[in-house]
């Protein structure tokens, strides 16, 4: 039987969508307010912004769908970060106070809004986004969202004094957004914690549990998706990236598969990892990285049709999606196409 694809959120803007995207926002000590800068773009769209993005979404929609993508994202069109786009709509964080921190384990420094006091939710909003990807094809459209580890590491802290109390209080406001979701109809609700593979004991400690939280009393038949990468570069190319250790999957596998998660999305392209990996989730479904996010060479066909078959040597075929790493942004349309359009290819020639 084929096996399905999926992509994992981020897919390169249009060329008219002047949004900027993390990696082009100027980052380190000096960088600009992330919301000056974001409202700024927004304005030099003019009164059409709107109309502007659902053309942007329809495209990317119909770039994944074309290339054979089962369940496509909206591609984060209208989002300059997946994390502080979230973080907008969050009472308690300031995007006034900005604080200079250390991010992702020391990989980069730079100013981030401020938690300054309790954290909720203030309103709903991914609701709108995904009806208006939605309404772009009859294929599901996952929505994606930050999960609580990967919003505190992305934001500076002034208010919490306990870090699990921090994560459970942002847990309770993703759910707002989750709850929205599940309503309105979206089955793919999928949310990212790559600070599970820098943070393997905190993600034992607390982590998985918030996770479970955020997606508490959802519709029973939404398929609950986390998204743990390894972390990638600003550029396409760079080789000196310091990735976060593949091993730290076999520490949190068994605990995940034992939670409410339906599907646990892994990268496998840019690192290979040790596939006994696969047997670790007895009931949950695998989605695989099979392209790698930050690398110019094309993988062909033949390529990923055969590590996927290495991979069904160990987790029956119908518990296997086939995905790239991580988000296709720093790629370019072109490249990302012809990478979805292999990777499609072999998944669904097996």
């Amino acid at each position: 039987m084929p096996l399905k694809t999926t992509c994992i959120g981020a897919y390169p803007k249009p060329d008219f969508v002047k949004l900027p995207d993390w990696f082009n926002i100027p980052a380190g000590p000096d960088t600009v307010n992330p919301t000056l800068y974001w409202e700024d773009a927004m304005r030099q769209m003019g009164d059409n912004v709107e109309s502007i993005i659902a053309k942007g979404v329809a495209q990317v929609i119909q770039d994944q769908v074309s290339s054979g993508v089962d369940v496509p994202t909206d591609g984060e069109v209208p989002r300059e970060n997946y994390i502080h786009y979230h973080c907008r709509h969050i009472e308690g964080i300031s995007f006034t106070d900005l604080t200079e921190k250390e991010v992702r384990g020391g990989t980069y420094t730079a100013k981030l809004p401020t938690v300054v006091g309790k954290v909720s939710a203030r309103d709903e909003f991914l609701v709108a986004d995904w009806k208006r990807a939605q309404a772009c094809t009859d294929k599901p459209v996952k929505m994606t969202m930050p999960g609580p580890m990967t919003i505190t590491d992305t934001t500076a802290n002034a208010f919490y004094d306990d870090p699990e109390k921090e994560g459970a209080d942002l847990a309770d406001a993703i759910n707002v957004e989750v709850r929205a979701l599940s309503e309105a109809g979206c089955k793919y609700i999928q949310i990212d914690e790559p600070l599970f593979a820098r943070k393997p004991q905190q993600a034992l400690d607390y982590g998985i549990e918030n996770i479970e939280r955020a997606f508490h009393r959802c519709r029973k038949d939404i398929v609950r998706v986390i998204h743990v990468c390894c972390g990638y570069p600003d550029h396409i190319d760079r080789d000196d990236y310091p990735k976060a250790d593949k091993h730290a999957y076999f520490e949190f596998a068994k605990v995940l598969d034992e939670s409410n998660i339906n599907q646990v999305s892994l990268e496998d392209a840019h690192r290979n990892n040790d596939l006994s990996l696969l047997e670790m989730f007895a009931n949950t479904t695998v989605i695989f990285g099979a392209v790698a996010i930050a690398k110019s060479r094309v993988e062909s066909m033949d390529e990923i049709r055969e590590r996927l078959v290495q991979a069904l040597g160990h987790i029956d075929n119908d518990r296997l999606i086939a995905a790239p790493d991580c988000g296709l942004g720093i790629l370019g349309r072109e490249l990302a196409m012809a990478k979805l359009k292999n990777m499609c290819d072999a998944a669904k020639s097996i």
